[in-house]
């Protein structure tokens, strides 16, 4: 879950969609949704599956310290978050299926 900076969820999520998502998902990262949050006006759902835990940690190394992310992503993306939570669950294949957009 993020929270955007006031005012700049619009933002954020048109470079979700645009970038960020579709870098994601050639980098092979199972995005399961996305959005703005429907009770938060600053807040931004990212919900992503991984195999592992040991799996995500070792993903998001690589994927934050590409050169696409860095030179591309990294700057504007980050000036537009406030904060940030990382929440780890385990999800079993049905939901997974419902989840998937």
């Amino acid at each position: 879950m993020f929270t955007v900076q006031p005012g700049r969820r619009e933002e954020f999520d048109r470079i979700s969609r645009e970038s960020t998502i579709p870098m994601m998902r050639r980098w092979g990262i199972d995005v399961l949704s996305y959005g703005p949050a429907l009770n938060d006006e600053d807040g931004y759902v990212l919900l992503r599956a991984f195999a592992s835990e040991e799996e995500r940690v070792s993903v998001q190394e690589r994927f934050y310290a590409s050169e696409e992310w860095t030179e591309n992503y990294e700057k504007p993306v980050t000036e537009l978050i406030a904060d940030y939570r990382t929440a780890v669950l385990p999800l079993d294949a049905a939901p997974r299926e419902r989840l998937s957009r």
